[in-house]
């Protein structure tokens, strides 16, 4: 129930969020994807050519569109973003009773992942900048929690080895990632990012997902870029490369009648259907990506004088993609955030809160984590605000 003290802050959020959007005349949902004449033509085209499957010219052509768009040597599309971090993970070299560090503030499928190659995840906490992995924090942590052993360094509690780390860039915003790969790299612990929210963002230009020896991507329906479903992996590494290509494509031996497999593998490779949607949507990827950029800026001038709380803006020396605009409370209070998610949605606004923290769903409750003051700070502050490009488009701000 809310209080009359509550009434002010939350009434100007929706007031915010009419300024930028407009009143809503029917919902409006947090990313919706945008389809053309291109993607219905590449659709139409994989039908009558016959090629729908994993084989066909749109994967071939998606994955050089990828590593062209991302600067990455080697893109290998799949059929989800959690098939390419369990996939990356497991040519990483995770192995059944490793521990990955993930962050606490993320999307269920980082921590899956891992649990899918036979590890264990360790939650670790974030920055209140980035929204992602904090490298400081991690730093301090690291030098009480691991121990020096002749495969790399353990879990002194556990005993476990702490083979990868997962930082994932929340919302398209970018983790400290030099800084990271200076933490990592003293622990003998292996990078893999999780940039399945991030196509489009960049580190000194650098793209998100090329720093770690791989990096993921995700095609989900409420990406910037969507295939209905699927996923890339993008690596600098030819063998990595050939391996997430055999590895992901049931380890099949090429030969033009056999069926000869070398390995337990998985059906992962996304079908030239998904990939001839992902080519067309490429068409028109960087007008989106502007028309994100000013969306996020009439978000961040349109609550920039509220007392309540701010947009999320884009770290120093670092250009995101805005995937989803975050609104963040001036002090965390889930009252008032859930207020504020209730009248939004009885605004026609389908606002969302962070996900629930990991180490707080029932199968990780008893996993190893980190102190997690800011995560949990965070997950009581954030909002996610409708982020779709066209809503940039079709209105101007009022007011």
């Amino acid at each position: 129930m809310m209080t009359m003290l509550d009434r002010t802050p939350v009434q100007k959020f929706v007031d915010g969020l009419e300024k930028v959007v407009g009143a809503a005349t029917r919902p409006v949902v947090l990313h919706e994807p945008e389809f053309g004449n291109n993607e219905q033509r590449y659709v139409a085209d994989c039908i009558t050519s016959g090629w729908v499957s994993s084989a066909g010219k749109y994967v071939d052509q998606f994955e050089a569109r990828i590593a062209e768009f991302t600067g990455a040597r080697h893109a290998v599309v799949v059929s989800s973003g959690t098939a390419a971090l369990h996939a990356a993970l497991l040519i990483a070299g995770v192995k059944p009773g490793d521990e990955v560090l993930i962050p606490a503030l993320t999307f269920v499928a980082s921590a899956n992942s891992a649990v899918h190659c036979g590890a264990v995840p360790h939650f670790i906490d974030s920055a209140e900048d980035t929204l992602g992995v904090c490298p400081d924090a991690l730093d301090a942590y690291l030098r009480d929690a691991l121990e020096p052993a002749g495969d790399g360094f353990r879990n002194r509690k556990t005993g476990r080895r702490v083979a990868a780390i997962v930082p994932m860039h929340t919302f398209g915003h970018p983790v400290r990632m030099e800084r990271l790969l200076e933490v990592a790299g003293r622990y003998k612990i292996t990078v893999v990012e999780d940039a399945a929210e991030s196509l489009g963002s960049s580190i000194d230009g650098r793209h998100t997902g090329t720093f770690g020896v791989m990096g993921t991507l995700s095609f989900n329906g409420n990406k910037i870029v969507t295939t209905g479903g699927g996923g890339a992996i993008l690596t600098n590494d030819a063998k990595h490369a050939d391996a997430l290509r055999q590895l992901t494509t049931t380890a099949k031996r090429p030969h033009r009648w056999e069926f000869v497999h070398d390995q337990v593998s998985y059906n992962y490779r996304m079908p030239n259907l998904n990939a001839a949607l992902g080519c067309a949507q490429f068409d028109k990827l960087p007008q989106m990506l502007e028309q994100k950029r000013l969306l996020a800026n009439r978000y961040i001038q349109a609550f920039g004088q509220f007392a309540a709380g701010h947009c999320v803006v884009e770290p120093a020396g670092t250009r995101s993609n805005y995937w989803l605009n975050a609104f963040k409370l001036a002090s965390p209070d889930r009252g008032l955030r859930d207020a504020m998610l209730e009248a939004s949605y009885d605004a026609g606004f389908h606002c969302r809160p962070a996900w629930e923290l990991m180490h707080r769903l029932p199968m990780f409750v008893d996993a190893p984590r980190a102190p997690l003051p800011v995560a949990e700070r965070l997950a009581d502050s954030i909002i996610n605000l409708p982020s779709s490009p066209k809503l940039a488009g079709q209105n101007t701000p009022h007011g």
